[in-house]
């Protein structure tokens, strides 16, 4: 099991040692003492407090403007997911677009069959091809 010693845990949280050893001594953070005597802080514990202790996001106002140039107003038609992933088809038009995010995107953006969706694409890879008839 990995354990952390109270100055390696402070650097992986952008907390000081004091801070992390308030945590500990609050109760806030559980810790033990290894074989040497110097307090550690076990991995599972750690993780969870790093849960525990994050921050919200800043709110922000709606994005009205943004680099992405190609926008594709559409309805999702489809829309498979796992337990980490989802494939969300839309029609926009005479054109398919499908994207991949992870399934909690794609939950949390309400995306079903039947909902009006933007697909807004900006790719530094773009394959462009020759018709036959050409």
């Amino acid at each position: 099991m990995s354990t952390y010693r109270v100055s390696e845990a402070a650097k992986l949280l952008g907390h000081s040692d004091d801070t992390m050893r308030r945590y500990i001594d609050s109760g806030r953070l559980e810790s033990s003492r290894d074989d040497a005597g110097r307090i550690v802080i076990e991995g599972v514990e750690l993780a969870r407090f790093a849960v525990d202790d994050a921050s919200p996001v800043p709110g922000v106002q709606a994005v009205t403007r943004e680099s992405a140039r190609n926008r594709f107003v559409g309805l999702v038609t489809r829309v498979v997911s796992n337990d980490v992933m989802a494939q969300v088809e839309l029609q926009c038009g005479p054109y398919r677009v499908v994207s991949l995010m992870s399934r909690e995107a794609a939950d949390d953006l309400g995306l079903q069959p039947g909902v009006l969706a933007v697909a807004s694409i900006k790719a530094t890879n773009v394959v462009v091809g020759i018709p036959a008839d050409q």
